[in-house]
Formats: structure tokens, sequence, C-alpha cells
């Protein structure tokens, strides 16, 4: 059982790779568009209208560099994060509680391993403030509510 669950645990760290590789991606793609709208070709006069164009361009690549850097400092905590096994609410560790499976490491969208929907939550999070260091079993209060933890691997 604790070798299916590491596993298990190395397949969402993998699969939340991958995810964060793909916004990666389409992330690069915009801001490295906006950039290249925003270089004025070689002339010595342009319009006004060229010039503000330009550096719209330009603000908009500089949007698209914050979501970058992000992807990229998500894709190095999931590479250095330790997936090991646990038996408390930590960074690395998965987590079920009320139905919902979290992964604790970097906070990701909802996606789906083997029919069971996940998500990577933050140790940054109140959710994850509320039940850090707690066992199966053990219980914590969320939004005026009483919250079990199922199972912490």
């Amino acid at each position: 059982m604790t070798q299916d669950r590491q596993t298990l645990k190395t397949a969402l760290r993998d699969r939340m790779l991958s995810l964060e590789a793909e916004e990666l991606t389409a992330a690069l793609e915009h801001y490295e568009r906006f950039v290249k709208d925003a270089q004025l070709d070689i002339r010595e006069h342009y319009d006004n209208s060229e010039i503000a164009e330009a550096r719209e361009n330009a603000d908009l690549a500089a949007a698209f560099d914050h979501p970058v850097k992000d992807h990229h400092s998500k894709i190095d905590a999931l590479e250095t994060l330790d997936f090991s096994m646990t038996d408390r609410v930590g960074p690395g560790a998965v987590v079920r509680f009320g139905g919902r499976h979290v992964v604790i490491s970097v906070s990701t969208a909802t996606f789906d391993h083997d029919g069971i929907s996940y998500m990577g939550i933050s140790p940054q999070s109140p959710i994850y403030q509320a039940m850090k260091g707690l066992e199966k079993g053990d219980s914590f209060m969320f939004h005026g509510k009483e919250v079990v933890v199922d199972e912490v691997f």
C-alpha cells in the first residue's frame, strides 16, 4: 500500500509539473508575441499611433512577464519539494478531507488523475495554515466549520 501511495505521489507531482510546463509555454508565447510587437522597425519617423501601439504592447509584455516568472518558480518548487511518504500535513503531502484531495506544494487549478480530482495548494494558503502538522483523524476549523483529515500520505 505504501509503495502504491508513493507511486501515486510521484504521478501527481509529474502531472503538476506537466500542467505548469504547459502554462509556462502559453505565457512565454504571449510574452514573446507582445515583445515582438513592441519593437519598432528601423526608420527615422513614426506616427503617434505606431508609438502608442508599441508602448501598449510593451506594457502587455511586462504584464506577461509575471506569469512567466510565476510558472518558473512553481516548476522549481515542484522539482525540489520532498514528496516522500508522511503521516503529517506538510509540504509534499497529499491530503484528503471533506471529499477533496489536495497536494501541498504550489497552487494549481483542479486536475484529474485516475478519476479523482486533485488541486495543488500552497503552504501559504489559509486552509493549509489551518491543517498544518495534523494527522489522519485530526480536525481543524475552516470558515466556521469543523473539517476532519481523512487521509495523509
